[in-house]
């Protein structure tokens, strides 16, 4: 396994655990009575959890694109969807995991776009 491969897949499991922390977080962590909330977490947290696991299978670009809208959307989801000001650890949650996702897409993405001699580095 090519350490480029190697780097891409850690970058994916880890997408994979914070898709499984944010699905779990409205029971963990006492928002799940919340709808708009928990469904938030619930979906967004399957959504990264597919595209992480179809990225680990086979790698695309355009995975990696759809996991950097994901991350931010989730980051952003709060002030969106209007519970920012409500529920403080439900915000910080997305906010975290979403930044966090956000950041390892994008680079992902950097990286691949590097120029050969760039990347050996």
């Amino acid at each position: 396994m090519t350490e480029l491969k190697w780097r891409q897949d850690a970058i994916d499991i880890g997408s994979l655990i914070l898709a499984a922390v944010l699905a779990l977080a409205p029971w963990a962590l006492g928002f799940a009575s919340d709808q708009t909330m928990a469904i938030n977490a619930w979906a967004s947290g399957v959504c990264i959890a597919v595209v992480a696991f179809l990225a680990l299978t086979r790698f695309a670009e355009w995975e990696e694109w759809i996991g950097l809208a994901l991350g931010v959307w989730v980051a952003v989801s709060p002030w969106v969807l209007g519970f920012a000001g409500h529920h403080e650890t439900a915000t910080w949650t997305h906010v975290v995991i979403g930044l966090i996702v956000a950041a390892l897409a994008a680079g992902t993405l950097w990286h691949i776009h590097q120029p050969p001699a760039a990347a050996s580095h």
